[in-house]
């Protein structure tokens, strides 16, 4: 399988996570690559180097507006005597319709949700070659490849049009489908990650061209909360192009492989002719996170499952976070699918 990785990925490192009121070591750690790339080669996989897109396919689903704030926040957050080393927000705008401030305080704000997503010097380098790396795997099944993997980092299914959220500053998986169907192809995008994918859903709600699936623990009493509840079926055109599939925390191999039977029959009944998935690996039953309890050979299944739909795929990396089991899932969920195309 051919997979994609740009070095410059490396280059963000965050340092602040809050969780509960606690500071905390952010999960969201550089290591993740190297032990994911090391996996994805077990595995059978081929890395090359994305070339450079250019914006175009990113501000196809990012405002120009949001684009500018990533790029240049930093730069004026160092300008603030007394700054703390991340840009991360303090407050936030009721809704997305009040006003839109000058202060480099008052964008933080507005364009990230929370405080799990702190931008620093190399965190646009990382989160624009991340990007890339999701559209040349889009190409390359675009291209006629059966499967390929984007080993794609930070990752991106928090992310809104103009919003960062939850680790994620760009949306790949959304980017990539994107592609896919700018070059004519009728994606399908399945979440597997422990969390709802809530910025891909945001961006296709009122959409019909791109079918979104997310299976993750409940949002009621799990992030992002407020989004991934079963009655959230998209708007407008969207209307019935979005499901979530929550499931019960702790849900183990087979009640979550007897969700993704209820995902791919929706899958196969959109047409489609090319799958994303946002490649989470945080719903194992070790991630730090415990929402869900799959296990390695869990993952095989839930690979060769994906195989049985028979469309090319493309696997995005989204989160799954440094325990023991984190290569070993990888290596099983691309196994899975290799072995069973």
């Amino acid at each position: 399988m051919k997979a994609v990785f740009d070095e410059r990925q490396w280059h963000h490192d965050p340092k602040h996570f809050m969780a509960n009121g606690a500071r905390l070591p952010n999960p969201e750690q550089p290591r993740r690559i190297e032990v994911l790339k090391a996996a994805a080669e077990v595995a059978g996989c081929v890395f090359q180097a994305p070339g450079d897109a250019g914006l175009g396919p990113i501000a196809a689903l990012h405002s120009p507006e949001y684009l500018t704030f990533l790029k240049n926040i930093y730069t004026r957050w160092r300008r603030i005597e007394g700054a703390g080393d991340e840009v991360i927000p303090n407050i936030h705008p009721a809704n997305r319709t009040d006003g839109y401030p000058k202060s480099a305080v008052g964008q933080a704000g507005y364009h990230q949700a929370d405080t799990a997503c702190p931008i620093a010097e190399g965190t646009w380098a990382a989160a624009y070659w991340s990007a890339q790396t999701a559209i040349a795997g889009a190409d390359l099944i675009a291209g006629g490849e059966r499967g390929a993997y984007a080993l794609s980092r930070p990752p991106g299914h928090h992310a809104f049009g103009d919003l960062a959220g939850g680790f994620c500053f760009l949306n790949n998986s959304g980017i990539a489908a994107e592609r896919l169907r700018a070059r004519g192809l009728r994606p399908a995008i399945l979440d597997v990650d422990v969390h709802h994918g809530n910025g891909t859903q945001g961006i296709f709600y009122d959409r019909d061209d791109v079918l979104t699936i997310s299976i993750h623990a409940d949002p009621a009493r799990f992030y992002p909360f407020f989004w991934g509840h079963a009655q959230e079926r998209g708007a407008g055109r969207g209307i019935g192009y979005n499901l979530n599939l929550p499931l019960e925390r702790g849900t183990g191999d087979e009640g979550y492989l007897k969700t993704l039977d209820t995902a791919l029959e929706r899958i196969a009944g959109f047409g489609a002719d090319a799958v994303v998935v946002a490649l989470g690996l945080d719903a194992f039953v070790d991630d730090p996170f415990k929402g869900l309890a799959v296990t390695t050979p869990g993952f095989a299944r839930i690979g060769a499952a994906i195989a049985a739909l028979g469309l090319p795929t493309l696997f995005v990396q989204e989160g799954g976070y440094i325990c023991d089991g984190l290569g070993g899932n990888l290596t099983s969920a691309l196994s899975g699918f290799l072995e069973n195309g």
